[in-house]
């Protein structure tokens, strides 16, 4: 006979009690990038353009080793891809956008800022649609320049032009259509290979390591130019590669309908 009163509540299990903690490892190397992209901004605000641009391309090499280091570890996690694309933002959005003002777009005025803009806000626009269109394109391509590789351009370019000590005012109008072309290349429907289909675990023929040792000394030879030169080169892969697929009639969207999703789920590299 129930007498009115609650039964004795079954206490909760202990790992349902237990708070939900995130993945120290992959998420360590994240707030590294993080800080590589915090770093370079503090050295533009020091007019540090070098230190500035070393720390746009040491961000570039943590955001792509934390994503494989989640997978090789088993330590995937919605709160790592939500942080992963924060960090991409400021590193690769906001940083760029910031050193290019400062080192050149200053001089423009209205038009210097408005570039700027363009290219932080494509950035973001960029980071959103790769989110969510994570399960929907084509692994093989990115939908648009990858943001890190847009960064790159940006940075490639002032590095290579304090390299070789070109001043800010003789090249204040190509950074400002680089800024743009960096910027809206990145929110077009345009593919760009993504090399994920590109596995290290496969055995490869030992040409292969040699043509690595080839590529490792011909950029040792003046790292600004020849490192800027591949940006470059990728930056418009993308237009060569839509162009030729338009040319022999084969669909030009990296959209596919696949519901497998990318190796690099939450990543922009």
């Amino acid at each position: 006979m129930h007498d009115g009163t609650d039964p004795i509540a079954t206490p909760a299990p202990e790992a349902a009690r237990r708070p939900k903690g995130i993945y120290m490892l992959p998420n360590m190397i994240t707030l590294a990038a993080l800080f590589g992209g915090f770093y370079a901004v503090v050295m533009a605000m020091n007019g540090r353009y070098d230190l500035a641009t070393t720390g746009i391309f040491v961000a570039m090499v943590l955001d792509s080793l934390d994503g494989r280091v989640a997978r090789l570890t088993n330590t995937q996690s919605a709160f790592g891809e939500q942080m992963d694309s924060l960090s991409d933002m400021v590193s690769f959005g906001a940083a760029p956008a910031l050193i290019a003002y400062e080192w050149a777009l200053r001089d423009l005025g209205r038009w210097g800022w408005i570039a700027a803009f363009v290219y932080c806000a494509c950035a973001a626009l960029r980071l959103a649609r790769f989110n969510v269109n994570t399960g929907v394109v084509d692994k093989r391509y990115f939908q648009g320049l990858p943001s890190p590789a847009a960064a790159a351009l940006v940075a490639g370019f002032i590095w290579l032009m304090t390299d070789i000590e070109i001043a800010p005012d003789d090249v204040t109008w190509f950074m400002f259509a680089l800024t743009l072309y960096a910027g809206l290349t990145m929110v077009t429907n345009v593919p760009f290979y993504s090399f994920k289909d590109l596995s290290l675990k496969k055995s490869v023929p030992f040409a292969a390591i040699v043509l690595v040792a080839l590529g490792i000394a011909i950029i040792n030879i003046h790292p600004p130019i020849v490192l800027f030169a591949l940006f470059v080169l990728y930056g418009l892969s993308g237009y060569g590669m839509y162009l030729w697929r338009k040319s022999k009639g084969k669909p030009v969207s990296v959209v596919s309908t696949s519901t497998d999703e990318p190796d690099e789920r939450g990543l922009h590299q």
